[in-house]
């Protein structure tokens, strides 16, 4: 497994190389007072659920800058149809295969598809993507925002560096360049975009579950590699958050591998499907996780969410909006986090 993730490092970073300099010298601004955009194409070839979550902020500037725009996604894998379902906006969603040289008819059709259609603009949602890059270089729009790391866009936005937001103001920097007024609100939140419907069933699991009116909080214990923490950590978690919080139900999501670092010891629901999870978080008043694409989920679910940071890059990553927020466990013990959730509860 370890020689694979250094292939896969090797592999990124020799086409990072290779691409980081695509697009550079072909982007034309010329001043325009009556830019028309109507068809846009967003690239973001990913699987992950939080790199395809991350992106919603990006995709809800575009709709409000151009809301008459229609929006195609370069993605990759299949689960972008579900998480935009209820952005009426988007119009067709191209996945590429997962793994390409297991489908490499889809493969050619999915980058073909690109170069058929005619765009108005074309985005490069992550600046570190060589695909993104060469997708938008191959797509066939008059308009290209390649998405380099803007190092003015970084001494005027302390939170450039986070990987929802750079896009975002990557493309209100350019179109200010094409003529367009430039957008001083605050970025978008991630945004699942839960009907009511949605958002009732949820309840209803969830009441379910705990057969109680009580206030809950959730637990999300897993994640990937080095960014799982143990189960003697979270035992030890659980029992300082359960002592603190005797008026809140605690209960568990369970991630797709049907495992629990807390042994299963306390109340938990398992689901597949991505819209379920994020309206059942959506009736909880706090959730907790590691940084992973469930806490993502959490946090485009509206439900103030607290992200658990030891080993990623927490200015990248971390939760925000809805009184979401990040902590760094190397620099706070469990004391220090029940204090801080404790605040984070008085208000809500």
């Amino acid at each position: 497994m370890k020689i694979k993730k250094n292939i896969n490092s090797v592999r990124r970073s020799i086409m990072r190389s290779l691409t980081k300099n695509i697009g550079k010298s072909s982007i034309d601004l010329n001043p325009e007072k009556d830019i028309i955009i109507k068809r846009i194409l967003i690239s973001r070839p990913n699987h992950r659920l939080g790199n395809l979550l991350l992106l919603s902020p990006l995709v809800q500037e575009v709709i409000d800058t151009f809301p008459e725009s229609k929006i195609d996604l370069f993605v990759k894998g299949g689960i972008t149809p579900s998480i935009y379902k209820n952005y009426t906006n988007i119009d067709k969603i191209t996945q590429l295969p997962k793994k390409p040289f297991s489908n490499l008819f889809q493969y050619i059709k999915g980058w073909t598809s690109i170069r058929t259609k005619r765009y108005d603009l074309v985005i490069n949602a992550s600046f570190g993507s060589s695909s993104g890059r060469l997708s938008t270089l191959f797509a066939n729009s008059k308009y290209r925002l390649f998405g380099d790391f803007d190092e003015n866009c970084s001494s005027q936005y302390s939170d450039y560096g986070h990987s929802a937001k750079n896009s975002v103001y990557n493309l209100r920097d350019y179109l200010s360049k094409l003529g367009k007024s430039e957008n001083t609100d605050k970025v978008p939140s991630l945004d699942l975009k839960l009907d009511k419907n949605e958002i009732q069933k949820g309840k209803e699991k969830l009441l379910e579950l705990v057969k109680n009116d009580k206030k809950t909080i959730c637990l999300f214990t897993n994640a990937t590699g080095e960014k799982c923490y143990s189960e003697s950590w979270w035992t030890e978690f659980y029992d300082k958050l359960e002592k603190a919080f005797p008026e809140y139900n605690i209960i568990e999501l369970l991630p797709v591998e049907n495992i629990s670092k807390l042994n299963f010891k306390i109340p938990s629901f398992y689901s597949k499907d991505i819209r379920e999870m994020g309206a059942f978080i959506a009736n909880c008043v706090l959730f907790i996780a590691a940084d992973n694409g469930v806490m993502h989920l959490a946090s485009a679910s509206g439900t103030p969410t607290v992200g658990l940071f030891s080993v990623t890059d927490e200015n990248a990553y971390k939760p925000y909006g809805n009184k979401s927020f990040s902590i760094n466990t190397g620099n706070v013990d469990n004391e220090g986090i029940i204090d801080l959730l404790r605040k984070t509860l008085s208000h809500s």
